[in-house]
């Protein structure tokens, strides 16, 4: 949907629970007068963006006025008692008053108002005309959160997380966690971590310190059961792992050691080490500890005890454990809830203060029962949906949109009292860095108002306006589109795309799995939307701070999809039965050099906003294709 199509009001991000637009407009003049009637961290970094902002519209800010100040900010007092993070804003002849409940959402409130300085604001020679408007609002989930993987592969540079905290600030999503397996510098684990280019603990102050300014609570994740192969590859690890002659697994091409054994006291000894290393560094009482996908607990060290107690009690006597730990350091611990809703029945045996994480990243993923599930046994949760961008190429743009607003439909109705968008980073976290925002901005938009998700037809007009701020209105269209243009293919999307897989898995039939629907029709389709995806994307005007990148990460994520189609059409015309590496060789030739051209454009793309950790890694990953094209 083009962005003149839409009402200002609903170019706001996140929609606001309440907003009417009012008479007549506010002609505002530099310099303007500012009351602050606030103390704090986070309400001067709120004044700070606001001055910033009206700077680049030429008009300067000075503190003072008293009541004939223009722009009147405050913070109400406690006794009334308001929503937290609630905020009512009002623009007017006089100019602007914000008052809050508290300094977070004074931080909203200043949010709200630059979004419709962007949105209606009219600049003029000498002033800035901004209609009219009422606001008042508060969010609907109290954790309004963002999970970034930083493990599979990709490590993002210092000034790429902080410009992220700052985007995310910006459209009032409030924890941020970096998911690490083996990508924070443990001391004295640095066989683990040595190619990882992991965060430091002098990283995590920066990063915590910018968080706390903006109102954001940054998050420990250390995943403590299953997930820990990064760990149990090496020695001496290897030895509490619970399979150390190791187990197939979906993150790897040979099998290999997976989760720790829940019987080993050693393993509760390593956490210890990793939690009090960890934990100094974050501010508040929380740490997400993971225990996801222990899918081969009870196989090998404690099959007798799993046996004997039967499963998922040895799971939750792993996780009461965990918990100890946690408890001794002062935290709170969250877990992902996959493995307690395969036996409910244990839930009423998980500790009380646990905060149970249901992820699911498919709509129709079924949040309302779990989240009955973990409501009944009076347990707190959270609702986990994704931004659906891992094994994609581009993202599956769609899925995202009603995922997201599932999740967040459903958590409210139960109770939930938070929202955590997830973003995966599955075989190498190789989309590219603004596929995510999509996801991003569907997310912070349910989380904080579930009646008013983003649709799939405004989402481009909300990106162009809040994330490229791109007036043409084409890059917010590009980004979703090529987001998109995986349905068209006709093959098995779920978790990823078909279209990631055949370049992840040569040896596949194109008769199974995945390949099995893909048609030389819908893979024809693709490339026509790809084409049609690039020529909205020449035609955007953006005016983000990383322009030409963003242009260029976009760029390359089309061609590694019009590569796919190609290579499934080479595929599907020398027959299904026909393996990648019986290709004619002058066309294997042909593809094997436009691959290796894509692999070159990652690896500089990629370093332009991560570590290079990793990244041989994430590159070994497609080496079966490249054989594959090369044979002969």
């Amino acid at each position: 949907m083009n962005r003149d199509a839409l009402d200002p009001l609903d170019l706001l991000l996140p929609r606001p629970l309440r907003a009417t637009r009012g008479d007549g407009a506010w002609r505002a003049t530099s310099p303007l007068h500012l009351q602050l009637a606030a103390d704090g961290l986070v309400a001067e970094t709120a004044v700070d963006r606001l001055a910033r902002a009206l700077a680049a519209q030429g008009i300067a800010i000075e503190r003072g006025g008293g009541d004939r100040a223009d722009l009147r900010l405050a913070v109400a007092d406690p006794a009334e008692n308001h929503t937290p993070e609630s905020y009512r804003l009002a623009v007017d002849e006089r100019g602007v008053d914000l008052h809050a409940a508290d300094p977070r959402g004074l931080a909203h409130g200043v949010s709200t108002l630059l979004q419709w300085v962007a949105v209606a604001g009219e600049r003029r020679s000498d002033s800035l005309l901004l209609p009219a408007l009422v606001v008042e609002d508060r969010p609907a989930f109290r954790h309004r959160g963002v999970l970034l993987d930083v493990s599979r592969d990709r490590v993002p540079r210092m000034e790429t997380l902080l410009g992220l905290v700052d985007l995310l600030a910006g459209w009032k999503v409030n924890q941020l966690q970096l998911y690490v397996e083996h990508t924070f510098a443990y001391v004295g684990h640095e066989t683990v971590w040595r190619d990882a280019s992991p965060i430091t603990a002098e990283e995590i102050h920066q990063l915590d310190s910018r968080c706390a300014a903006l109102g954001v609570d940054l998050v420990p994740n250390q995943n403590s059961f299953g997930h820990f192969h990064r760990w149990l590859v090496h020695e001496p690890y290897r030895q509490l792992a619970e399979c150390p002659d190791g187990v197939e697994h979906p993150w790897a091409f040979e099998p290999q050691p997976f989760s720790l054994c829940a019987t080993d006291p050693g393993s509760l000894d390593l956490l210890a080490d990793l939690y009090d290393q960890l934990l100094p560094h974050f501010r508040g009482d929380s740490l997400n500890v993971g225990l996801d996908e222990s899918f081969d607990l009870g196989r090998c060290r404690s099959r007798d005890a799993c046996e004997e107690r039967g499963r998922h009690h040895v799971y939750v006597e792993y996780l009461r454990a965990v918990h100890r730990l946690a408890a001794e350091r002062g935290r709170r611990i969250q877990f992902w809830g996959d493995i307690v809703l395969e036996e409910p029945a244990v839930i009423p045996d998980l500790p009380a203060d646990a905060v149970a994480l249901d992820w699911g990243y498919e709509a129709g993923h079924p949040f309302a029962e779990h989240g009955a599930a973990f409501a009944a046994a009076g347990l707190e949760h959270w609702v986990c949906p994704g931004t659906s961008t891992w094994a994609s190429l581009t993202g599956r743009t769609s899925n995202a949109v009603t995922n997201v607003a599932e999740a967040a439909a459903a958590g409210h109705a139960s109770g939930a009292t938070g929202l955590l968008l997830t973003d995966w980073g599955d075989y190498g976290h190789l989309q590219p860095w603004p596929a995510s925002l999509p996801g991003f901005a569907a997310g912070a938009a349910a989380a904080w108002n579930p009646q008013r998700p983003v649709d799939r037809e405004e989402l481009p007009a909300l990106l162009d306006a809040h994330a490229f701020l791109d007036a043409a209105g084409g890059a917010g269209t590009a980004v979703c589109d090529l987001g998109d243009v995986y349905l068209a293919s006709g093959g098995g999307n779920v978790n990823g795309t078909a279209l990631f897989h055949l370049l992840l898995r040569p040896g596949k039939g194109m008769d199974e799995g995945r390949n099995e629907t893909l048609s030389e029709k819908g893979l024809q389709e693709v490339l026509r939307r790809v084409d049609a995806a690039l020529d909205h994307l020449a035609a955007a005007r953006m005016g983000c701070d990383d322009t030409e990148l963003t242009a260029a990460d976009l760029r390359w994520g089309a061609d590694a999809v019009r590569f796919a189609a190609r290579l499934g059409l080479a595929r599907l015309a020398a027959g299904r039965e026909v393996a990648t590496e019986a290709l004619p060789a002058g066309e294997r030739g042909d593809l094997l050099a436009d691959f290796d051209d894509l692999l070159d454009r990652h690896r500089a793309l990629r370093l332009a906003r991560h570590r290079p950790g990793g990244l041989a890694h994430a590159m070994a990953y497609f080496e079966p294709l490249r054989r594959a094209l090369g044979a002969g």
